[in-house]
């Protein structure tokens, strides 16, 4: 059945999508129908044909139930992106499972946080990670934990330089620790030829992924998010590039699939399509230059920051970047400068878009091809709904040019949080999803997100937009990176400081910047202070932990009074 969603804009780019009665292994299967032979996957040289992952997956499928996996039980994955991530992930989807993306940065009280609330007795992870899995399993609901390593699916060179001491210290965990360990090639191995007719029937409808999101700002939650919410945001990503060329695009998988954004425009998109995926587990920005120059990649989806550091790079033009033809931009706010230099490098314009885990991630989006006013998230997705509301009371529609709260519906958002009606109840109203975020819309429909909500910075009694704050900072020839935060401030309640990172070989006061900023700032909005990094904090998808900033300038002022009580 093809389910068509009708959004309510329509002005040179889609404004519907047909949403297929699809599973996610659907998309994989989809793909080797047409494309069995063709490359699903490279890692560092070690190609994977579409029909190879699909049996490889059947085959994880069928040792999870062997395992005692049944459907609706939740399965953990901690791994980068790495081939056993996919194999896991459709694996864990055709058992029937639902799988609980685990950032394989955090530590182990988040670790077992995550696995507790989601109720995950199973967890496939890198053995790397171990040691931390081990610290805490006693806690959770774990009964089974099953360990990779990087080297399982390198070619057989770079597996042999692999160091000597990871590959023992692997085997050494999977022996002596409980609860029982499993190694992922050997229940791969010992799946082989087992019954598929034995796995479960999928519904669209069924839930399949656990995404979970607040961490870096409250107790995490965790989203649910259905096959067909995933699949229709798959769907709108494809329909949104007028020209895709199934089968022959060529993606670079370096943004995080354990997020959403990486999940929706690289690897869904990917396996929906045919296409292959040049898998990097983190951003080494000398590794994706020689990816994009030796496999001519097409499609890019990247984080402001992953962008800044390819212009930054001294030896950048050595590099051939014009194969690149979709390059899109999420996560945090893109700056007109860092676009304005890639598409002097590349002659491809960045898209910019918008999302929040809560919707699959997407649902606002620049076109691709036209141009695109500076600033902008873009507009609707195709079949996304949206609303802009009057920020005190949420009850009144505000006109063009006004600010208001973001509110959008579509078939990508979620089903609501797991185990939590109260916060699901207060974001998620007669299928409004509620973002919290404070946008203008102009007159020809494209929407600008002027910040979070929660970002907001009340200073001297007047309202302070982080974002207007930074782009006049990113305006200094010196700045490579910068954030503006809300800190105390006695006198004004709350006071901009702005943190920066200067580009390399440059020098700048604290006095000349702020100078910088007056000349284009009210006097409220000016920083109060700046502060000069070697880097800023960041999440894996480069959104800035403002928190973390913020704590950090509260305890400086804790100890302040501490400091003065003692001299009093």
């Amino acid at each position: 059945m093809q389910r068509p969603w009708i959004g309510s804009y329509d002005a040179g780019v889609p404004s519907t999508v047909e949403c297929p009665d699809w599973t996610l292994p659907d998309l994989l299967s989809r793909s080797v129908t047409r494309f069995a032979h063709s490359p699903a996957a490279l890692f560092y040289g070690r190609w994977i044909t579409f029909a190879e992952l699909d049996e490889l997956a059947t085959r994880f499928a069928l040792a999870l139930r062997a395992l005692g996996v049944s459907p609706g039980d939740r399965v953990a994955l901690m791994l980068p992106n790495v081939p056993q991530a996919l194999i896991g992930y459709y694996g864990a989807l055709k058992a029937g499972a639902v799988v609980v993306q685990t950032n394989p940065l955090y530590v182990g009280r988040e670790i077992e946080t995550q696995l507790v609330d989601s109720g995950s007795e199973t967890i496939l992870a890198l053995d790397l990670f171990y040691p931390r899995i081990n610290s805490i399993q006693d806690r959770t609901p774990l009964k089974r934990i099953i360990l990779t390593s990087v080297r399982d699916f390198l070619p057989p060179l770079r597996r042999l330089l692999y160091p000597l001491k990871a590959r023992l210290s692997g085997r050494w965990i999977r022996v002596e620790k409980r609860p029982p360990i499993s190694d992922f090639l050997g229940l791969l191995k010992t799946a082989s030829g087992g019954n598929e007719a034995t796995l479960p029937r999928l519904r669209h409808t069924d839930l399949a992924l656990l995404q979970y999101t607040g961490g870096t700002t409250g107790v995490p939650k965790g989203v649910m998010l259905t096959h067909q919410n995933l699949v229709a945001n798959a769907c709108q990503c494809r329909v949104w590039v007028p020209d895709f060329r199934e089968g022959r695009e060529i993606f670079l998988g370096v943004v995080p699939y354990f997020h959403a954004y990486g999940l929706s425009t690289t690897q869904h998109l990917a396996v929906m399509t045919g296409c292959p995926q040049i898998l990097l587990p983190r951003f080494l920005v000398d590794e994706v230059l020689q990816a994009i120059h030796r496999y001519q990649v097409t499609v890019f989806s990247g984080i402001p920051a992953m962008f800044m550091m390819v212009n930054d790079h001294p030896k950048v033009q050595r590099y051939n970047l014009r194969s690149l033809r979709v390059c899109l931009s999420g996560a945090s706010p893109l700056h007109g400068e860092v676009q304005q230099r890639f598409e002097q490098l590349t002659g491809v314009r960045i898209s910019e878009g918008y999302g929040l885990t809560e919707a699959s991630p997407v649902t606002h989006c620049n076109p691709v091809y036209r141009a695109n006013p500076r600033g902008s998230i873009g507009v609707p997705f195709p079949g996304t709904d949206h609303r802009i509301v009057d920020v005190q009371h949420g009850e009144r529609e505000v006109a063009d040019g006004e600010l208001g709260e973001l509110r959008v519906r579509g078939p990508q958002v979620m089903q609501g949080y797991w185990q939590n009606e109260a916060e699901t109840r207060a974001i998620l109203r007669d299928g409004w999803l509620h973002t919290g975020d404070l946008v203008r819309r102009d007159g020809a429909g494209y929407v600008y997100l002027v910040d979070r909500k929660k970002d907001m910075i009340k200073s001297r009694g007047e309202n302070v937009y982080p974002r207007e704050v930074e782009e006049v900072l990113f305006k200094h020839p010196a700045v490579k990176d910068a954030v503006a935060v809300g800190v105390p401030h006695r006198q004004y309640g709350e006071a901009v400081k702005g943190y920066v990172v200067l580009k390399d070989g440059q020098t700048l006061t604290e006095g000349a910047l702020i100078e910088h900023c007056r000349r284009s700032l009210a006097v409220f909005k000016v920083p109060t202070a700046i502060e000069f990094r070697s880097e800023l904090p960041r999440t894996m998808v480069g959104k800035v932990l403002r928190r973390m900033l913020r704590d950090e300038e509260a305890k400086k002022v804790d100890t302040d009074r501490v400091e003065h009580r003692k001299a009093g």
